[in-house]
């Protein structure tokens, strides 16, 4: 069996471009991410934000993306916004839909959970039945607006759409007559729409799905109540299934050695893992493994090389065998846990709700590297560009950077140098007029210089860095 995972297409080190980044696995490809911070610790801006979001931003072409609901007397305002990831100044702010009084949600919950999607110069935004749009990123336009997956929620929607091969997919599994559905990424338009072919006694779930090619046929990979369905992408017909008795199921599945790994279920969650491939109902022939004992409810897995690490809502931590779900290690770690876990810097970022992270080394024993806290709530997962990470609270996106020097700025003078571990001296040598000797300046640039293979680069200027420890590069 061939299996290629599949999500947006791989992007530049700038780009954090949908959920869990720009594969949807959870692993930050960008480098030198700041791994010490707080409320004043390597802030390079905080900014308040309005209304109430539990979206995670995404981050692309110098802007970083939003949704927000805004109460407005008994209603809401639907919104989606951009801000520019230089200085967190609003770009621009689009009401997507005004909705006179505002359904029930779960506490937890918020009117705008699922996340923005980022491509091909547009961001899709979703609010479950209350909406789907594309946008333009340019300047938030709206290019189509989808009011016809309509659907009774319970507790409000979280589950983010997913993009491919111009198909927006996206779940709906409301308190009656659940189903799976896809857009047309062109036009809003339903290309198809699936019943969910299990009646079940509870069926709300707030999925996120996967999409994965198997055998060359894109699979659409989405758990629901009572069951595991794999839909064709180009169709929507069903391929196979699992039963397994569950509901209000959350987590994205991780495809992995021939395998999806799933929760089904919130109150009693248990990890499944299936064989790919199948046809039908496979509950009997292609389970692989199944795990009970610190499942998570909310968080998505996270897979690091044959290792899969997760944790419950209520902070047990786990690394197990992916192939066969034989536990490595089973830890607490402080808090309650919705934001998913991230590969940052070769550590595991763990990111409870309220403020406080613990870093984690890979591996089969457990290691606590370091922890950090901010105020506020947090139940998004970060959004992260080189030596950058976007961190969301119920009240303000930070944008934490590496230690800063501030100056005064110009087209061809970035306001910011970053600062590396080293002592840094920089020098640019030039003749003052009637002067003999050279003088030391501040070196222009057209972009920021970078840490290269432990040398600080720049191919704009002819400098010299001197560090110490000696990391001296000449150009």
């Amino acid at each position: 069996m061939l299996l290629e995972f599949i999500a947006t297409a791989a992007l530049s080190l700038n780009q954090w471009p949908q959920f869990r980044g720009p594969k949807a696995d959870g692993h930050v490809t960008a480098k030198n991410v700041p791994a010490e911070w707080s409320d004043t610790k390597n802030v390079a801006w905080k900014v308040p934000l309005p209304g109430l979001g539990w979206s995670s931003p995404v981050l692309g072409d110098g802007k970083i993306y939003l949704t927000t609901a805004v109460k407005q007397g008994n209603g809401l305002s639907l919104r989606a916004m951009a801000l520019d990831s230089t200085t967190g100044k609003p770009v621009w702010d689009r009401e997507i839909r005004a909705v006179e009084k505002a359904p029930s949600i779960h506490v937890k919950n918020s009117h705008a959970s699922p996340t923005p999607i980022l491509h091909d110069n547009s961001v899709f935004v979703h609010f479950g039945t209350l909406g789907t749009a594309r946008l333009s990123a340019k300047d938030g336009s709206i290019e189509w607006l989808c009011n016809e997956l309509v659907y009774p929620p319970l507790h409000g929607s979280g589950g983010s759409p997913v993009l491919h091969d111009g198909k927006l997919v996206i779940v709906c599994d409301g308190s009656k007559e659940p189903f799976v559905a896809a857009l047309d990424a062109a036009t809003g338009k339903v290309a198809w729409k699936t019943p969910r072919s299990v009646a079940a006694k509870i069926s709300h779930s707030f999925v996120t799905p996967t999409v994965a090619v198997v055998d060359g046929q894109a699979q659409v990979m989405a758990p629901g109540p009572d069951h595991f369905a794999a839909y064709d992408l180009a169709t929507g017909k069903e391929l196979w299934k699992v039963l397994a008795p569950g509901w209000s199921v959350v987590p994205q599945p991780t495809i992995s050695h021939g395998l999806v790994i799933y929760n089904h279920d919130y109150d009693n969650p248990e990890l499944i893992a299936v064989k790919l491939g199948g046809k039908g109902d496979v509950t009997d022939s292609h389970i692989a493994w199944r795990l009970k004992k610190g499942a998570p409810s909310t968080p998505s897995p996270l897979l690091v090389g044959n290792e899969l690490y997760f944790i419950s809502d209520k902070g047990i931590a786990s690394c197990v065998d992916v192939k066969t779900g034989e536990r490595h290690w089973m830890e607490r770690i402080d808090g309650n846990y919705s934001a998913s876990p991230l590969l940052v810097n070769g550590n595991i970022l763990f990111l409870n709700e309220d403020g406080g992270a613990s870093w984690v080394k890979p591996g089969k024993s457990f290691q606590i590297v370091s922890k950090n806290k901010v105020p506020g709530r947090t139940l998004a997962s970060p959004a992260f560009e080189d030596a950058t990470m976007y961190l969301r609270t119920d009240e303000h996106l930070y944008k934490f950077a590496a230690k800063l020097i501030n100056r005064p700025s110009s087209p061809i003078r970035p306001q910011y140098l970053r600062q590396t571990k080293a002592t840094v001296t920089v020098s640019i040598w030039g003749q003052m007029p009637g002067v003999n000797q050279p003088f030391l300046t501040w070196p222009e640039f057209s972009t920021t210089p970078a840490l290269l293979n432990g040398n600080i680069a720049s191919m704009q200027a002819k400098c010299c860095w001197t560090t110490s420890p000696p990391l001296a590069k000449k150009f």
